[in-house]
C-alpha cells in the first residue's frame, strides 16, 4: 500500500474529503487531488510538515505517513538512478542565465549550450538551488513569510505552501520551470562565477530573504599526502545512492566532520539518520542577538 491508497482507505473510512485534507495540511485541493492520483509524488517527510497534519485529520499513528512516504520515495529512487541525468529544461535555463551578471552571461551561455548539463552547470544550477531551499526549509513554518512569498509571486497563501512543498521536493536534474518561476525566480537578484577560481556570489532579494548575499569559493587544494578521514561508513553511505542521492556538499563537509571513539564504528544509516536530522529546523535554534 503506498500514501496515496491509505490516505484514500482513511477518507472513505472517516466519511471525509479531499476539500478535509486540504484545509488540515493548509494546501490546496488541487495538490491533494494530484498527490492522490499519483500526478505528485509524495514529498520526502524531511522537508514537509503535511504528513504530521493529515496524520492527525486521519487518526493514524504518529510517523505511519512519513515512514510510507520515505519508503515510496526509495523505490522511486532506486529506479531514477539507473538511467543518466537529463538536461535542464529550457525554461529553467533562460531563467538562471537571466539572472547571470551581464557581462558573463552570453559566456556562460555559450558554455552551457556546448555542454548541455555539463559539470559548470551543474555546479552553479546545484548551489543556486541549495541557497533557495535553505531559506525555502527554514522559513517554511513562518506564516508570515509565507505571506510574503505570496504576495511577490501573485499566489494565495496555499498557493505559496504548495510551492515551497514542491520546490523542497525538487533536485537539480528534475527541476521545472513552475519550480523556478515561484522561489529561484522572485528569491535570486543576481548572480556571477569568477571562471579562474570558481568563486560564486549570489544577490538574494531583500524583501523575502533575511541575509542578501551569499558568496562560495570552490579552491582546489593539495590533499593526496594526507590521509582519507572518511569513516568506512560514511563512504558507504555516500556510495548508495538512494540514502544520499541529494546530499548538498555542505551537509556532506558536516557529517565528515563528525569524530568517533572507541571500537563501535557507525554505519550508513547512522549518517542517512543524521542527515535528517541535520535538516530539521526544530532540531537547532536561532542565535540570540546581544
Amino acid at each position: 500500500m503506498d500514501v496515496s491508497q491509505l490516505i484514500q482507505q482513511r477518507l472513505t473510512e472517516l466519511r471525509l474529503d479531499q476539500r478535509a485534507l486540504a484545509d488540515a495540511a493548509e494546501v490546496t485541493e488541487s495538490y491533494i487531488s494530484q498527490l492522490l492520483n499519483g500526478r505528485k509524488a509524495p514529498p520526502a517527510p524531511e522537508r514537509t510538515d503535511i504528513y504530521g497534519k493529515l496524520g492527525v485529520l486521519l487518526k493514524l499513528p504518529a510517523g505511519k505517513l512519513a515512514g510510507l512516504a520515505e519508503m515510496q520515495r526509495r523505490q522511486e529512487l532506486r529506479k531514477r538512478i539507473q538511467s543518466p541525468p537529463m538536461p535542464l529544461y529550457g525554461a529553467v535555463r533562460k531563467l538562471l542565465l537571466e539572472k547571470c551578471r551581464r557581462g558573463k552571461r552570453h559566456q556562460l551561455r555559450t558554455i552551457f549550450e556546448k555542454e548541455p548539463f555539463g559539470e559548470l552547470e551543474r555546479l552553479i544550477t546545484q548551489k543556486l538551488l541549495d541557497v533557495v531551499k535553505s531559506v525555502a526549509r527554514t522559513e517554511l513554518g513562518r506564516e508570515r513569510w509565507l505571506r510574503t512569498v505570496a504576495r511577490e509571486t501573485g499566489r494565495t497563501y496555499k498557493q505559496a505552501r504548495v510551492a515551497v512543498l514542491e520546490f523542497l521536493d525538487a533536485g537539480v536534474s528534475n527541476i521545472t520551470p513552475d519550480s523556478c518561476v515561484a522561489f529561484m525566480e522572485p528569491m535570486i537578484v543576481s548572480w556571477n562565477i569568477d571562471l579562474a577560481s570558481f568563486g560564486l556570489e549570489i544577490v538574494l532579494n531583500r524583501r523575502i530573504v533575511p541575509v542578501h548575499l551569499k558568496r562560495f569559493e570552490f579552491v582546489e587544494l593539495e590533499v593526496s599526502s594526507l590521509p582519507d578521514r572518511r569513516e568506512p561508513g560514511l563512504q558507504e553511505f555516500l556510495k548508495d545512492r538512494s540514502l544520499s542521492g541529494d546530499t548538498s556538499p555542505e551537509e556532506i563537509e558536516c557529517l565528515n566532520h563528525l569524530r568517533f571513539n572507541g571500537s563501535r564504528r557507525p554505519t550508513a544509516l547512522f549518517y542517512y539518520r543524521m542527515l535528517q536530522n541535520l535538516r530539521d529546523p526544530l532540531h537547532f535554534r536561532s542565535r540570540v542577538k546581544t
